[in-house]
């Protein structure tokens, strides 16, 4: 399965996008394909790709999925072109997923799986979530005897203000985006 994790889609603004930071009222992405970074607010439909999933004959499977059989079949290659004929989308995409529901999953459905691959495998976005466990193994957890000697830090600290009033100083919580 490839990991598509932080990888979103914007409604109504092409390409893909990277989740780079959390703000106060929305987020802050990253495109892929150009590395511009821009803000999006919170009423914006937002779909995470690793939620995404396809209707098939006997249950949903997720794109995830989906996307490590095209990586597979392709050698970890490109997929072949979003833009070409209705007949050359349904024979590759029945190649990859054979299953797939005829009524449910319609050929832009198909195209536009076939150039998010593509989008992903041109950035170099494509990783396997072996190879991604690997890479989060390698930044290990402190261990016991460091989180001993961690120096410890209050947050409820009382400050007295200048009209003698005491106030509770650290991060004032807001609702989430």
């Amino acid at each position: 399965m490839i990991d598509l994790k932080g990888i979103i889609a914007i409604s109504g603004q092409p390409g893909l996008y990277k989740i780079v930071a959390q703000s106060k009222n929305g987020i802050i992405v990253e495109h892929l394909s150009d590395q511009k970074r821009t803000h999006i607010q919170a009423s914006t439909r937002v779909s995470n790709l690793s939620e995404i999933s396809m209707f098939t004959t006997t249950e949903d499977k997720p794109i995830e999925s989906i996307m490590g059989t095209m990586f597979e079949k392709t050698n970890g290659g490109p997929a072949i072109d979003a833009k070409g004929s209705d007949a050359e989308i349904t024979t590759y995409f029945e190649t990859i997923l054979p299953d797939y529901d005829k009524e449910r999953v319609y050929i832009s459905n198909m195209r536009k799986l076939i150039q998010w691959y593509n989008t992903l495998h041109a950035t170099g976005q494509l990783k396997l979530k072996s190879e991604a466990s690997e890479a989060s193994e390698t930044v290990a957890a402190p261990t016991k005897t460091e989180e001993k000697f961690k120096p410890k830090t209050h947050t409820s600290e009382r400050v007295k203000t200048s009209a003698g009033v005491k106030k509770t100083a650290g991060v004032r919580k807001t609702g989430t985006a």
